[in-house]
């Protein structure tokens, strides 16, 4: 019982380690730090970390998973670098996606669904006065993801997901000043409106402005 006891204890030990570095690695890429295109060298980051190589390899893989690194046979991993046309296409996809999902979520989503929305809703704005950028922009994009499992459809859902995954610097750098990030404060604040009121049209119409407007404010950072 007790051998059984401290498999389980180092079994979630490995993963809570494979979890961090991940986090930390996507970190890394989200705030440019790791930047597009740069080869990734495992001894530095290895000794930043405090880790060895071997859960470095595999958090990369995940990432990798994630469309966020390259994996290139003989010359180890990269951050993946997407074309101007490869961010718009995604961002014009990522847009109609999250448009169906506005509808189907007006359509099936409950008042404690809806709630929960409005409570990620309130926590990014607490960092947007705190101007905790990060933090703001991963509660940002937990926002979008809560809106679209809302619509109930499992496919729309993993679409979704694997999207944003490849967005996620791009989406950062959407709010990169003072006038950008009020601008897309205030686009929130109407897709929130929208949903707490179940207006379809309007939340539809909301977050199809704010996915058109992410790509004007990142097409000349690409």
């Amino acid at each position: 019982m007790t051998r059984q006891h401290n498999g389980a204890a180092s079994h979630i030990s490995r993963h809570s380690l494979h979890d961090a570095i991940v986090g930390r690695l996507r970190d890394l890429i989200i705030e440019g730090e790791l930047a597009q295109g740069e080869r990734i060298f495992e001894a530095p980051l290895c000794e930043t970390l405090g880790v060895s190589r071997t859960p470095l390899r595999e958090a990369l893989r995940s990432l990798a998973s994630e469309g966020l690194v390259e994996l290139v046979p003989q010359r180890g991993a990269r951050v993946r670098h997407f074309s101007v046309k490869d961010v718009h296409d995604m961002l014009v996809l990522i847009r109609s996606l999250e448009e169906l999902a506005a509808r189907l979520a007006c359509e099936s989503a409950g008042e404690h669904d809806i709630a929960e929305v409005r409570e990620l809703h309130d926590r990014m704005m607490a960092f947007y006065r705190d101007g905790n950028r990060l933090d703001y922009y991963k509660t940002n994009q937990q926002i979008h993801t809560a809106i679209v499992a809302l619509s109930d459809n499992e496919p729309l859902i993993q679409t979704h997901a694997s999207l944003q995954a490849r967005l996620k610097r791009i989406r950062f750098i959407g709010h990169d000043g003072p006038e950008l990030w009020a601008a897309a404060i205030a686009e929130h604040e109407a897709m929130m409106t929208a949903l707490e009121r179940r207006d379809a049209q309007a939340l539809t119409a909301a977050i199809g402005e704010h996915l058109g407007n992410a790509w004007e404010r990142v097409r000349d950072m690409v």
